[in-house]
């Protein structure tokens, strides 16, 4: 992102002096943000979209592949999606304040247990500019301060988006500093501000492993990982083939860029003769490169299938292309997604509801689907209105990361005198 140049200690310094102050802002002033956040965002369309394409002709000019390429796109209907999701933050329930717990000690002494702002969260995001918005309204609707830093590739969105943000900031009177922004540098500033533990109190990743990993070796602030998806979906003995068809389909093809798209398909082989010639060709008449073990590939009919290698049971593609496998029971087919999956979200396709219990059961995913695409892992999907990514870890949270997510506890306690003895 474009911004003046200053250090991050200055930028986290900043958004510190605000979380401050952000836990007692009423939810009628932060609703006033989003509403002119949103308005914003239509009213600045065209200038948004000019910005994208500097992004998008230096990301052809750099060689990006379909899928980043598709993931940095912004369009008309994707901004007004952003301002539908703006709006659907607006409408949900403040969570701050909320009373989860209150009794008498006792003591005597009257205990209340209330959620509150986590502080200062800093989100550190890869290609998808949308993730600026989506980031700046959950952390403002639930009192945080967010720091955002987003890559290189989509500098020139990143930067009239967050001046967006800082506008609809300034207009509903909430304090400089309710978010900030670094520039999408190299690897020693995103050391800068993964070491900040003084003044951030939490950093979100949403990228792939490379991010990941240069995070590990460094970070002195608690992290929350958005993380990758090595998605599956299983088709079982007792699935419904067209169904099948549909969702396997859907979730590699609807948009095969993302985290929730899937990677393998796993068959059972009481089906698998009847179920995959017709289901590749599907998947192959999208332009799906298809890779399987030997026995997906003496089924395949007339669909070309390549051989997958070991490691490509491991892989997040990112693109059009698909693992497929046979499996001789849903045992096996829950053994290879918990060898080989990401945690993300996984699926299995049955009339079965004991195949489907085992499956819910077995599976350690974040998500786990009967019959329907893994897809729809989503924060809007969920009802959140909008996420920060989808969290595979299972301390403090699990899933997509809305606005209970971006929250914390505090024990409030009420005396009339009382001395421990």
């Amino acid at each position: 992102m474009a911004i003046a140049a200053e250090s991050v200690t200055e930028v986290c310094r900043r958004a510190r002096a605000a979380s401050l102050i952000l836990p007692g802002v009423a939810s009628a002033d932060k609703d006033a943000a989003l509403t002119v956040l949103a308005r914003l965002l239509r009213e600045r369309t065209a200038e948004i979209l000019d910005a994208n394409r500097v992004d998008l002709d230096a990301g052809r000019d750099a060689g990006l592949d379909d899928a980043l390429i598709d993931r940095l796109r912004l369009d008309p209907d994707r901004i007004e999606a952003m301002a539908v999701g703006v709006e659907a933050v607006r409408a949900l329930d403040d969570p701050i304040g909320e009373l989860l717990e209150r009794r008498t000690l006792e003591s005597g002494i009257e205990m209340e247990h209330r959620r509150v702002p986590i502080g200062v969260v800093a989100i550190v995001y890869e290609a998808r500019p949308n993730v600026t918005i989506d980031a700046a309204a959950l952390c403002l609707k639930s009192g945080n301060a967010a720091v955002l830093r987003g890559s290189s590739s989509a500098a020139a969105s990143n930067a009239v988006l967050v001046g967006i943000v800082k506008a609809a900031v300034a207009e509903a009177s909430l304090p400089e500093g309710t978010v900030e922004a670094v520039a999408g540098g190299g690897r020693e500033e995103l050391g800068e501000l993964a070491r900040q533990r003084d003044l951030v109190d939490l950093i979100i990743p949403r990228g792939g492993e490379g991010l990941k990993a240069a995070l590990e070796a460094v970070a002195e602030v608690p992290i929350l990982y958005a993380a990758s998806g090595n998605c599956h979906v299983y088709v079982d003995a007792a699935a419904d083939l067209e169904m099948a068809r549909g969702i396997a389909y859907n979730a590699k093809v609807q948009r095969p860029g993302v985290c929730n798209a899937a990677e393998t398909l796993l068959v059972h082989e009481a089906v698998a003769a009847e179920f995959l010639p017709a289901a590749l060709g599907d998947l192959a008449g999208a332009g799906v490169e298809l890779i399987g073990d030997e026995r997906v590939r003496e089924l395949s009919g007339d669909v070309p299938v390549g051989p997958a290698a070991a490691e490509d049971w491991d892989r997040e593609y990112h693109g059009l292309k698909l693992a497929v496998a046979v499996v001789d029971s849903a045992a096996e087919a829950i053994d290879h997604v918990n060898r080989h999956g990401s945690g993300h979200s996984e699926a299995i396709v049955t009339g079965d509801e004991a195949a489907a219990d085992a499956f819910t059961g077995g599976v350690d995913a974040a998500c786990v689907y009967v019959n329907a695409s893994t897809r729809f892992t989503d924060g809007f999907e969920f009802g959140m209105g909008a996420e920060i990514g989808n969290s595979t870890q299972k301390l403090h949270a699990r899933g997509p990361i809305g606005l209970r997510e971006l929250t914390s506890t505090k024990y409030v306690l009420r005396g009339t005198g009382q001395t421990r003895g």
